[in-house]
This record gives C-alpha cells, sequence and structure tokens, in this order.
C-alpha cells in the first residue's frame, strides 16, 4: 500500500488551505487584509491556490496611510492587475481629513496607529463579516495567543471573553449583527517557513525584502529610512546604507538591517542564522511593552 506523506511546508500550506476554504464557507462577505508584505502576499497566493482554477473570490482590501513605501504600492497594484481581483482601498488622509482621526505629531509621529479608524470604517462600509490576515503566532506575544477565527465585537474590538474554543479543526463563526471575524490562515507559520515557502513556490515579493543601496538615519538601534516625512533628531545625519528590510510597514516606523543578501537563497540562509526577532525593527512596536496588545484591542489587526 502506498502511504501518502506530507512534508512540514505542505502540512502548513493544507492546513492555511482549509482555514480560508471555511471562510469563504460560513462568511457572505470576506475579504483578505493587504498590506503588501511577505505575510498577506503568502496568504494571497494560498487563496489563489484554495480556488484555482477560478480566480480569488472576495477583494483584497489596503490601508493606505500616506506613508506608505512607493515600491510597496507599485508592488500591490501590479499584483491586482495581474491576479484580476477587486481592491478596497481605505484612506488615513480621508479619514483626517474629515475629523475622524488626529494626525500626530513630533519627531516620531506616525500614522501607524490611524490605520485602526480607516479599517474599521472601511469593514463596516462594505459589510465585511471576515477579514483575513497575515498575522503569525511567532511574531509577537500578542498575537501568540491568536485563534485562527478571532471574534471582533461591533466596535471591532478583540475582548478575550468573546473568543470561542477550536477543537481539532472545528471553526465556530456564528455572530450577532454588526460583529466580525479576523481570520488568521497561517498562524502556526515562523517566519522561517515564510520564506521557505516564498523560495519554494517562486512567489514574487517587493525588492524592498533584497539587500539595496538606500539613504537611512540610525536610530534607537535600527536603521529607519530617510523619506520626507521623518524629522532628524540633533546629532542624526542621512547615511547610504546596503540594506534590505525583514517586515515592512509604514516608511517611518519599519527599520532595516545592514545585509548583502539579495537573493531569496541568501535570504533564507541568513534569517537561519540571526538572533533577533523579526519585528525588532519596527519602532512602532517600541513605544511601550504593550503596544501590540493595546491596538489589537482597539482593532488594529
Amino acid at each position: 500500500m502506498h502511504k501518502y506523506y506530507l512534508t512540514h511546508l505542505q502540512e502548513l500550506e493544507s492546513e492555511a488551505i482549509y482555514v480560508i476554504r471555511e471562510v469563504v464557507a460560513q462568511f457572505d462577505r470576506p475579504a483578505i487584509l493587504f498590506s503588501g508584505g511577505k505575510d498577506s502576499i503568502v496568504v494571497t497566493h494560498l487563496a489563489q491556490k484554495a480556488f484555482w482554477p477560478a480566480k480569488i473570490p472576495m477583494p483584497l482590501i489596503h490601508i493606505d496611510t500616506g506613508h506608505n513605501f512607493p515600491e510597496t504600492m507599485e508592488f500591490r497594484d501590479q499584483l491586482v492587475e495581474r491576479l484580476g481581483v477587486q481592491l478596497i482601498v481605505g484612506s488615513v488622509q480621508e479619514a483626517i481629513n474629515k475629523g475622524r482621526a488626529v494626525e500626530e505629531s513630533g519627531i516620531n509621529a506616525s500614522r501607524n496607529e490611524l490605520q485602526i479608524v480607516s479599517l474599521l470604517d472601511t469593514i463596516e462600509h462594505h459589510k465585511i463579516d471576515a477579514a483575513i490576515g497575515g498575522a503569525r503566532r511567532d511574531e509577537e506575544k500578542a498575537r501568540s495567543k491568536e485563534r485562527f477565527f478571532s471574534h471582533r465585537d461591533e466596535f471591532g474590538q478583540w475582548d478575550p471573553k468573546n473568543q470561542r474554543p477550536e477543537l481539532w479543526n472545528i471553526f465556530n463563526g456564528r455572530k450577532r449583527m454588526g460583529e466580525h471575524f479576523r481570520v488568521f490562515p497561517i498562524s502556526n507559520w515562523t517566519e522561517m517557513d515564510i520564506w521557505n515557502y516564498i523560495l519554494q513556490e517562486n512567489i514574487a515579493i517587493p525588492s524592498l525584502y533584497f539587500a539595496h543601496n538606500r539613504n537611512a538615519v540610525y536610530r534607537d538601534g535600527t536603521w529607519l529610512p530617510a523619506s520626507e516625512f521623518l524629522s532628524l533628531r540633533d546629532g542624526e545625519f542621512v547615511e547610504n546604507k546596503l540594506m534590505r528590510f525583514r517586515t515592512l510597514g509604514d516608511i517611518t516606523i519599519t527599520g532595516g538591517i545592514e545585509s548583502d543578501a539579495d537573493t531569496l537563497e541568501k535570504i533564507v540562509a541568513e534569517v537561519s542564522a540571526t538572533r533577533s526577532t523579526e519585528r525588532g525593527n519596527r519602532s512602532d512596536d517600541k513605544r511601550s511593552d504593550t503596544s501590540m496588545e493595546d491596538r489589537k484591542k482597539q482593532g488594529y489587526f
């Protein structure tokens, strides 16, 4: 008798595809939260596999902060055109103009937290009842306790008392009017799994992940890219560095690392040898020890 074996990556892929199909089976208006980062790209690739040869049966949602990397926006538009999927864009600038959000000021001003308002407004306006995200449990302590199906109340907020037990592969998507779920198909993946899968599947990713020369400012232990939105402190100066980014967010908060890894193979080797955390170069996570937990409760991811 022939025995059927799955590799580690095949098991993770199978689990994620099952979760994505469950979302489409249980919810009326699902969507994929797309940031343009490697995790949301992998989730989109998995959704493509889940329904092949049909198109992905749900839109992508991108929250445009106005502080995005130009490379991220260019990649997003190319991906949407190639896949032929609907793109829904929520605008932080629009929320600011309407008085729904207040622009931060100062040296460390960021629009990262302002995304919460735009995201919840977009979900409510389009009546999205399940938003699929690329969060992984190994990324950060606030994400480590997330379930695959994460319940959000009518205000879009996360409450641990409202989370449902998940037994084996049984998921409970029941909700009241106005509530929704965030769903995380790649919860059990690690950063190493993500890169090995991108290499295995030859998935296109933004050039920001590969080593390139960029003007940057050294601040709080990381290299922040120089941009029109970054104000220099006294004593800071711009240097040109060969660097890349392990994680992508706004250009104002995403720190890079010095690296010469300009191929997927080199990135896999570099990640396998590193001893620093993936989000250690994100300045938004350094505001407090509970910054991610606080934002999660407000409806951030």
